[in-house]
């Protein structure tokens, strides 16, 4: 139970809801109001879809290249480490230039579905859970639990924003980021100790 509410729990920061919330306004503050929970639902969905094909085929990507799971490990920590120092010291307004100068049509799986939610950082979690996860029911409910929680927050983007105002969302932001560096640091630091035992 305890490995479930990890799991969940890390997914819900890596998927980062609270942090693309300016991002999604952005790609969506063109759509019309009555075409935007369609679409962000099913951006979401597709997201989804792509979590779960990297659960259950993440032991074959493993095998197939011969990549071991520390390996899996210690890369996803970095890359996580990487994100988060994004996170906490900014640059998010490249993105958010970057997504304004996309056309006026409705998103269509990128940016929102990937990089957004199935990012690099979600999708190395979700392999590394599963590797390290025998029981593939388990880690399936927590993608979908964390997916969940997820889409709450982002379905919820538009009142929050105005709620939270730019500082809210930025401090939160911030907070995210300093979790999942101890995260990415315990990652590493774990991947680097099965290494050793080996």
């Amino acid at each position: 139970m305890d490995s479930f509410i990890s799991s969940v729990i890390t997914l819900v920061l890596v998927m980062d809801g609270f942090g693309n919330i300016p991002l999604f306004i952005t790609a969506l503050k063109k759509v019309s109001p009555e075409r935007r929970k369609i679409v962000l639902l099913r951006e979401l969905g597709i997201a989804l879809v792509i979590m779960i094909a990297f659960l259950f085929l993440g032991k074959w990507f493993l095998r197939a290249f011969g990549i071991h799971p520390y390996s899996l490990s210690i890369a996803g920590g970095i890359l996580l480490f990487l994100i988060s120092l994004d996170l906490v010291f900014g640059g998010g307004d490249e993105d958010h230039k970057k997504t304004e100068s996309k056309k006026e049509d409705e998103p269509f799986v990128v940016p929102l579905a990937i990089p957004l939610v199935a990012g690099p950082a979600a999708l190395s979690m979700v392999m590394i859970i599963s590797a390290q996860h025998p029981n593939k029911l388990v880690t399936l409910a927590a993608v979908l639990v964390a997916s969940f929680v997820n889409s709450l927050i982002l379905m919820s983007s538009f009142p929050i924003s105005d709620l939270l105002g730019k500082r809210g969302l930025m401090a939160i932001e911030r907070l995210t980021g300093m979790i999942l560096i101890l995260m990415s640091v315990d990652m590493v630091m774990g991947g680097i100790a099965e290494f050793v035992s080996l």
